[in-house]
């Protein structure tokens, strides 16, 4: 919308208005904040298995953005779809990835971090299969995109829940490398993307992201075994 209203040169000098302003406000507000001296916990012995869940994240990251990275270029290519229905889909996506963040909260106090984180990456899977099937198919993946970023983000906001019920003790860190994992997830979520369109074109990439997404809930339901298996030894 600010594109179309100020041109898309000005979107940048907005973007930097804002984050001058939030640089102002993070400082002053983490100034008025005294610092904890926590004791140094043993971390080094938890390392290995933190790099374990957190790397679920990171397969989770590539299979998201494996696909949105190259969202434009594929509804370009694929549809036919102008700049003004690419913004649209997009919009529907960020709707959906709002409306997740929101939800997900309260569904996890009901049925627990647990049960949710699983159950988006199922629903994940599925939805990123259809979106492969009906990409294609017009107004229909306007509908496919808003499921796709709300279950996404649901799962998301609720996986970080659960790390932090899983490490109460050492919560900063693993939200730290969490973030980190994160990010590498984008990263690499763009090289494979970008090999995926190379050798067999934008129709398959999100079969191919699907497969990542069943991969991260496989690896998400043994980090759950685990936890159990430890809580029963203990």
């Amino acid at each position: 919308m600010l594109e179309y209203l100020v041109g898309w040169r000005s979107v940048f000098f907005i973007m930097a208005a804002i984050g001058a302003v939030l640089a102002v406000v993070n400082f002053k507000t983490w100034r008025s904040i005294h610092q904890n001296h926590l004791s140094r916990n043993p971390i080094q012995r938890k390392l290995f298995r933190i790099l374990g869940s957190v790397s679920v994240t990171t397969i989770w990251a590539i299979s998201m953005y494996a696909l949105y990275v190259y969202i434009g270029a594929a509804l370009y290519s694929e549809n036919k779809f102008s700049s003004s229905e690419i913004a649209l889909a997009v919009t529907f996506y960020g709707v959906g990835a709002v409306l997740g963040s929101l939800i997900s909260g309260h569904l996890t106090s009901k049925f627990g971090e647990n049960i949710v984180s699983k159950v988006t990456l199922i629903i994940l899977t599925v939805t990123l299969i259809a979106i492969g099937i009906f990409f294609s198919s017009g107004e229909w993946v306007y509908f496919f995109l808003f499921i796709w970023a709300l279950v996404e983000y649901a799962g998301f906001t609720s996986y970080q829940a659960r790390l932090a019920a899983e490490y109460p003790e050492e919560r900063g860190i693993v939200m730290a490398w969490n973030n980190t994992a994160l990010y590498i997830g984008i990263t690499l979520g763009s090289m494979i993307g970008g090999y995926i369109i190379t050798n067999w074109g934008y129709s398959m990439l999100p079969f191919g992201c699907a497969g990542l997404a069943a991969l991260s809930l496989i690896l998400s339901t043994q980090k759950v075994k685990e936890e159990k298996a430890k809580e029963v030894s203990g």
